[in-house]
């Protein structure tokens, strides 16, 4: 049985994005404090915005345990190339500001679906904006994908199912 793959074997994922702002990497098992705190410090954040969806409950009830373990399954996906997690960190990387993912799409229309969110605090410098802009970009002019589609953002979620 052959199974297609998300990205063809000989594309190079590109290692990073990086703005005047921020810097998109690779998400780590090694950025797991940080991570949390992003995550902790905009959980009310989270939980109303639903970047995941309309039916997610993310992060209630998330444990440093359980966001370390969730973290090393993003880097494992991102090694076996089936999806890739990216944090958005500082310039000088002492601050997570979020997360931004590439999942392959359900959706027959598209090849991925592209999910960020930023830090709670972030959102009115309108870091959440710039975030946006500069993966749509990136994604146009480094990425190997025709139809890429932002759930919650360009196309409903109810769409995209």
């Amino acid at each position: 049985m052959s199974k297609t793959l998300f990205i063809p074997r000989d594309f190079k994922i590109p290692p990073q994005l990086k703005t005047p702002r921020l810097r998109l990497r690779m998400l780590k098992v090694s950025d797991v404090v940080k991570d949390y705190d992003a995550v902790m410090s905009s959980a009310e954040h989270l939980l109303k915005t639903k970047p995941f969806g309309p039916n997610q409950k993310w992060p209630q009830d998330l444990t440093f345990e359980q966001n370390l373990i969730d973290l090393g399954w993003h880097q494992k996906e991102f090694q076996r190339r089936s999806s890739f997690a990216y944090t958005v960190m500082n310039l000088d990387e002492s601050r997570c500001l979020g997360c931004m993912y590439i999942y392959p799409s359900a959706h027959s229309d598209y090849e991925a679906k592209i999910i960020m969110w930023v830090r709670q605090s972030e959102v009115e410098n309108g870091l959440d904006e710039h975030l946006f802009e500069s993966v749509k970009q990136w994604i146009a002019e480094e990425w190997c994908f025709e139809k890429v589609a932002y759930p919650g953002r360009d196309i409903s979620w109810e769409e995209l199912a």
